[in-house]
């Protein structure tokens, strides 16, 4: 073997007693070195993130925000869930609710006592985001201990990538709509896909654009987003009372429309189907509910986010109201109720009706991009970045989001042919419930608002519980949903209903979340978790910290943990 091809052999173990003399050692050193800077360990490190190397499992935007990037004032929280609201979705809300058998008012009183509930749970979790300014994963980690809060992690995250993609087909026909306005040729668009791909040419032209015009906003920081809400929150009321106002001027509100027809059920059946719409527009908020610390903890301070409780709920009702005189307007012009503001400015094809309809459907669009970024892409970002940490923050995080949702989701199949997974996921919230509730009563009632915020980021600490899981929140957890399960079941399968059970189900919400929240106070009382408990609240802004020694205020919050 000649000396070139000698060089080339690698050394399994050095540390054997054999004595090598110092050419030897550097060849092996050198070998050694080669091998560190290899192309995968190039690799990994070029993809992990710099906040991430300090020898704990978190990063910048897992840390809690530091006073510099807590920039939402009152009046920008307020705008994030207007904007939450204007929105196409939410002139569609009246739909569901009149088609079983609701009047126009019942129906509008229905969404404004749900989004009131939503409200004020959505505030009541979201002022421990702005007390420690840590996002719903990490605040999770104090009721289920490090580990269990995974689960519930990735149960929330799977929700976000979901609607994500189901909210990507949304905007794709507002793109759509845009182009129809700009070129009414669009309409001809041949279609060169085949039947079972669920999607036509056409649309995928106009689901592609709006993906591409998407990314972008997701490369915004958080803290910094707030100005495509403020920009929503102007275009999406003119466009959606201008709709209102023309249906009114065009139709006017005869004896046709929905506002003269009442209730198509009564009695019992009234009522159960009056809390089954109840039930189904708060749990469409669930997801909120359980991570309103992601936006809340970019607040200045608390009595910024009470703003929250109004804005909710008056929001929700005005868009129902213009979407129930949109639809009642459309059965007098064209025959048929049309509950889509889209398909209604569709109908304009004049010139001046195509300019107007272009505009409309851009103030929809950037409606539908606010609302995927806030209710979807933030929050399934700020799960990976806690399940992925060295390597995924909220920035890389939306765009995977993005990716998973729109393309190997593949929304227009199950919008199109899978009835049942959509059902699925409808039905989601009872186990966000329960999740909610738990995370509620552990903050305001068991641990009475005092997490020491240092320890929630260390997995020897005190909330590690044991392994790591927290038995109590599992069990008030499974004491949320197990029960409504029979009656979900009905409505993703052919399987028999239990009269009992579904009438469970469609109160559900108020089940799952109050039955978490009473047994884990209850669990707890009698079996707490004392190691847990301490006597003042731990957060990032106390002036001075005993185990922190002389560290700086200005110190970031990884070299403040590390001194810990």
């Amino acid at each position: 073997m000649d000396s070139k091809r000698n060089d080339e052999v690698h050394v399994v173990a050095i540390d054997s007693g054999v004595t090598v003399d110092s050419g030897t050692n550097d060849k092996i050193a050198a070998k050694e070195e080669v091998e560190v800077v290899g192309f995968w360990a190039k690799l990994d490190k070029w993809i992990q993130l710099d906040s991430a190397t300090e020898g704990r499992y978190s990063n910048h935007d897992l840390d809690p925000v530091p006073v510099q990037e807590r920039t939402w004032h009152a009046r920008h929280l307020a705008l994030f869930w207007i904007s939450d609201h204007l929105s196409v979705s939410g002139f569609r809300t009246a739909a569901s609710v009149v088609a079983i058998g609701l009047s126009w008012k019942l129906a509008l009183a229905c969404i404004a006592l749900a989004n009131l509930v939503l409200g004020l749970v959505i505030t009541a979790n979201g002022i421990c985001g702005t007390q420690y300014h840590i996002p719903f994963s990490i605040q999770s980690r104090a009721s289920y201990g490090y580990y269990l809060s995974y689960v519930m992690i990735l149960m929330r995250m799977i929700v976000g990538v979901f609607w994500y993609g189901v909210q990507t087909y949304t905007g794709a026909e507002c793109v759509q709509s845009m182009l129809y306005a700009i070129w009414p040729s669009f309409h001809n668009v041949p279609n060169q896909l085949p039947l079972s791909a669920n999607i036509t040419t056409q649309f995928m032209i106009s689901y592609f654009i709006y993906f591409i015009t998407c990314l972008p906003f997701h490369y915004v920081g958080v803290h910094k987003v707030k100005w495509l809400f403020l920009l929503k929150s102007i275009a999406t009321p003119i466009a959606a009372f201008a709709i209102m106002g023309w249906t009114i001027k065009s139709a006017g509100l005869g004896q046709t429309s929905l506002f003269k027809q009442g209730n198509t059920t009564s009695g019992p059946k009234l009522a159960w189907a009056f809390m089954a719409s109840l039930n189904s527009n708060i749990g469409g908020g669930t997801t909120l509910m359980v991570n309103a610390p992601d936006y809340s903890r970019y607040a200045r301070r608390r009595s910024d986010t009470y703003i929250t409780a109004l804005a909710i709920p008056l929001t929700a009702t005005v868009i129902t109201f213009i979407g129930v005189v949109a639809a009642s307007g459309s059965k007098v012009l064209y025959g048929t109720v049309l509950w889509d503001p889209l398909l209604i400015i569709n109908h304009w094809t004049s010139a001046g009706g195509r300019a107007a309809a272009f505009f409309c459907a851009l103030s929809f669009y950037f409606s539908q991009l606010g609302l995927n970024i806030a209710a979807n892409s933030l929050a399934a970002a700020n799960d990976m970045n806690c399940l992925f940490p060295k390597y995924i923050n909220i920035r890389r995080g939306q765009f995977i989001s993005a990716i998973l949702g729109t393309w190997a989701l593949t929304p227009w199949n199950i919008l199109t042919s899978a009835p049942a997974f959509l059902n699925f996921m409808s039905g989601y919230s009872i186990w966000l419930g329960p999740i909610a509730g738990i995370l509620v009563s552990d903050y305001y009632f068991v641990h009475k608002r005092k997490y020491d915020v240092y320890q929630l980021y260390d997995f020897t600490g005190i909330y590690k519980y044991k392994y790591g899981f927290n038995w109590r929140a599992f069990a008030a957890f499974t004491i949320g949903w197990v029960p409504l399960f029979p009656g979900f079941i009905p409505t993703v399968s052919s399987s028999t209903a239990i009269p009992g059970m579904v009438h469970l189900y469609e109160v559900g919400f108020f089940y799952g979340f109050g039955a978490a929240v009473l047994s884990y106070f209850v669990i707890c009382k009698f079996w707490p978790a004392k190691e847990t408990y301490i006597e003042h609240a731990v957060t990032i802004d106390d002036e001075e910290c005993d185990t922190a020694g002389d560290l700086e205020n200005t110190a970031s919050f990884g070299e403040k943990s590390k001194s810990l």
